[in-house]
């Protein structure tokens, strides 16, 4: 069977399903012919099929839906009544739709049937004419027309499913325009109720008449008498000629209601729950059985995961598909001519973010049109395009899932912007005049902003920005946005790909255990010895520590959580060794302090009791390896308590003393390294996913690559020395990791050395090496060594 695509997939599996309901419906009418529920039901199922065959270009398919249409027409209305005969020829015409869909599975079109004769039936039967049948006239049961137009609403799954069709159809609308026009006797009238109730599915090639209100019987030549009717069990002939029934595309497909999902997704957490522990259990003990039986479950849990966790998944497209009508509408409203361009459509998320995030995206789309792009004659005069571009683009990028909202129009005017900060008083003039033009723009995510000069109905109340910045965040999410004045704005959403199950970092604080979601986890900083005492210090009140040009603020948790008091400054200096979790909320950087940090693991996020529900340091819990349960700290809630946003948050916290403010943005961070042969070379910080030291015994060998399972996956791992093999002697090695976007790929190195900034102008005149840290050091590219290993 040749491959059909996707939209014609989508529409055999629905035609399919509603076939067999008008199997049964049918029948039952037979029963109950005054069912109006069911007569409403099988109009609409009809009415689809005709519809989206319609816009598929599938004219023979369409005619003969629209002709067993038009006498449903006549027994939705009331104008005649459902008998065997009739029911018989709906029969037929079932039989014959499912024909030619399985005509169109197998790669050969329609078939060569046109159906002339059931054509002819049915419009002899709509005519009521009874072809000779001895059954007695039966009068027919008037329904109140306004009733019928309520039932006969297209239900949302009808509506989206020839949304569906229409979006994949451009191409073949030429195609359907060439289809001859239908004879007169075939093009039957529908009454003005079908217009009121489907209006969205009129065919293409549809005529003025289709929609008017319908004639009288009499008023058309009636055809000539046709066979008398088969009864309802008969195969019709033109079955004789269809392939053979497979149905391969039905088969290989299947609906399942979200709250099965959802509860097979409970049962995965609390199966991966059960897997950690046995997987602590396999770790202490030295059982070689049991440590293998650990392993094999974890694979196997990995796999389910992923696997339940993708049948969960929607594509982005189903939050954009809106989109362009809005854009539409809007730009006209607004006097702009605006297009839409999409990439990355086909990205996969979670169905429960996916509808978390279709307000948002709409309120900053509407954003973009009103405010962004500027109108026509402003976009002539400046040199551009008259018609703007609204650009959305997702794609994935180490574990989430970046959304961009992008316009091509005058961008964000930053004076104007702090000058209206300043005049609603959310900010002083000297914080307004200290912040960056980058910190300035996020300034229109604050509660009651808005550079608005009137109210209208799309904007200038100043409600909003922050509305959709806090749902951003009650997802896990985080919102950022970069303007070029004349140019363009560009925000960016940056979000999980689920929240059920998530990657954290476990950290202790007096003696209990706490996760950290990996989304807000920069880096892990350890002082020692005298580094406590000459490297964190204070300033206007807050510890910090100087992290390669930046002062960091700390926030200790102990303190925030209220297990103990505030510490002074001599307090600060009697500890030997503290660890910092260097932290992302919102736009700030801040450090947290914790006693001890234990490993990362993926946990289940189970919601907070109503006792916690209050506390806003908490974003839920989890259950632990042991059986224990862990609280999973809000990082946002944290640096709010300990005043890290509030405080801080204007504040540029560079230290004005190392004679360049600016040094932060300019500045080249690396990861210097070791490789083992005594050498140095570096590794951008930014390409580090993540740094592990892993145990040489975990080594397998996958043909000629040395592997390790890594997080539920068989990562490929050479040694950055000339890129060779590990050599497994030794007890463990330490691994840079790199993410190539769709895996993981482990680099071994001697020994890790520090992160520093560059500087320094020295560089070969290959760029292969460079002076860093006043030494000269190899410059080590990770894409590179990723190709080398695929």
């Amino acid at each position: 069977m040749e491959i059909v695509d996707e939209i014609v997939s989508e529409f055999l599996v629905e035609s399919y399903e509603n076939l067999d309901q008008l199997d049964s419906d049918l029948l039952e009418l037979e029963e109950a012919p005054n069912d109006k529920a069911k007569l409403s039901s099988v109009f609409r199922s009809i009415h689809t099929i005709k519809g989206t065959s319609g816009f598929l270009a599938y004219p023979k398919l369409e005619k003969v839906a629209h002709t067993g249409e038009n006498l449903l027409v006549l027994l939705r209305d009331g104008e005649m009544m459902l008998n065997s005969e009739i029911a018989s020829g709906l029969l037929k015409m079932v039989d014959a739709i499912r024909s030619m869909l399985r005509s169109i599975e197998a790669g050969n079109g329609e078939g060569e049937d046109s159906f002339a004769e059931l054509i002819q039936e049915l419009e002899r039967l709509k005519s009521g004419d009874s072809g000779g049948s001895d059954e007695a006239p039966v009068q027919a049961t008037e329904i109140p027309v306004e009733d019928v137009v309520e039932e006969l609403r297209p239900s949302e799954g009808d509506v989206e499913s020839e949304a569906k069709a229409a979006e994949g159809v451009e191409e073949r609308q030429v195609q359907s325009q060439e289809v001859a026009e239908e004879p007169a006797a075939v093009v039957a009238e529908e009454t003005e109720t079908e217009e009121v109730a489907s209006p969205a599915v009129a065919t293409p090639d549809a005529s003025a008449d289709d929609v008017k209100p319908s004639e009288p019987a009499a008023a058309q030549p009636a055809p000539a008498p046709a066979p008398a009717a088969k009864p309802p069990a008969a195969q019709p002939a033109a079955e004789e000629k269809a392939p053979p029934a497979t149905s391969s595309v039905t088969e290989s497909t299947i609906r399942i209601e979200v709250g099965l999902l959802d509860k097979l997704m409970n049962l995965v957490g609390e199966l991966v729950l059960a897997r950690n522990e046995i997987m602590q259990c396999g770790e202490k003990s030295e059982d070689t059985a049991l440590a293998a039986a650990s392993q094999r479950v974890n694979l196997i849990t990995t796999e389910l995961q992923e696997g339940v966790m993708k049948t969960r998944m929607q594509p982005i497209r189903t939050a954009w598909s809106k989109l362009p009508r809005v854009v539409r509408d809007l730009s006209r409203s607004c006097g702009k001519q605006v297009q839409v361009k999409m990439e990355g459509a086909d990205t996969e998320l979670d169905k429960t973010i996916l509808e978390a995030i279709k307000d948002p995206l709409t309120h900053i789309v509407r954003n973009s049109v009103d405010h962004g792009i500027e109108p026509t004659d402003v976009r002539v005069a400046a040199g551009k395009p008259a018609e703007g571009t609204l650009l959305l683009r997702a794609y994935h990028e180490g574990g989430q899932v970046n959304i961009e909202i992008i316009d091509d129009g005058g961008g964000i005017g930053v004076e104007r912007v702090r000058a209206k900060a300043v005049e609603k008083g959310l900010v002083t003039e000297e914080q307004a005049a200290a912040l960056s033009d980058r910190e300035a723009s996020m300034l229109i995510l604050l509660p009651g902003f808005s550079t608005a000069a009137t109210v209208t109905n799309v904007s200038g109340r100043g409600v909003g920005m922050d509305v959709v910045k806090t749902n951003v965040e009650k997802i896990g999410g985080t919102l950022d946005i970069s303007s070029v004045p004349g140019e363009g704005t560009t925000l960016r959403i940056k979000i999980p790909l689920t929240l059920a199950i998530v990657p954290a970092l476990v950290v202790t604080c007096d003696n209990d255990r706490f996760c950290i979601p990996q989304v807000n986890l920069l880096e892990l900083v350890r002082l020692e010895g005298d580094k406590v005492k000459n490297q964190i210090e204070v300033l206007h009140s807050v510890p910090v520590y100087r992290l390669r040009g930046r002062l960091l603020p700390l926030v200790y948790l102990d303190e925030e959580l209220g297990l103990r008091d505030r510490r002074t400054e001599a307090d600060r200096h009697l500890d030997t060794a503290v660890n910092i979790v260097v932290l992302q909320a919102e736009d700030q950087i801040f450090g947290l302090v914790v006693d001890s940090i234990s490993d990362t693991q993926e946990i289940v996020v189970k919601p907070l009791g109503a006792h916690l529900k209050s506390l806003p340091v908490y974003a839920g819990s989890t259950i632990m390896g042991d059986g224990t349960v862990s609280l999973i700290l809000d990082v946002i809630g944290i640096a709010q308590v300990g005043h890290v946003l509030v405080e801080h948050g204007g504040k540029k916290l560079v230290d004005s003393n190392e004679g360049n403010s600016d040094l932060e943005g300019s500045q080249e961070c690396y990861l210097v390294v070791d490789p083992g042969d005594d050498t140095r070379a570096a590794v951008a910080l930014d390409a580090v996913a993540r740094l592990e030291e892993v145990s040489t015994t975990s080594i397998e060998r996958s043909g000629n690559q040395q592997v390790i399972q890594y997080r539920g996956q068989i990562m490929p791992i050479v040694s950055l020395s000339a890129y060779g093999e590990i050599d497994t002697t030794q007890d463990s090695v330490p691994l840079i990791v790199y993410n190539t976007g769709e895996s993981d790929i482990g680099v071994a190195v001697g020994k890790i050395l520090d992160i520093v900034d560059q500087v320094e102008d020295g560089s070969s005149p290959d760029g292969n090496s460079r002076v860093i840290g006043g030494k000269v050091t190899r410059i080590v590219d990770l894409e590179m060594i990723a190709r080398s290993v695929a």
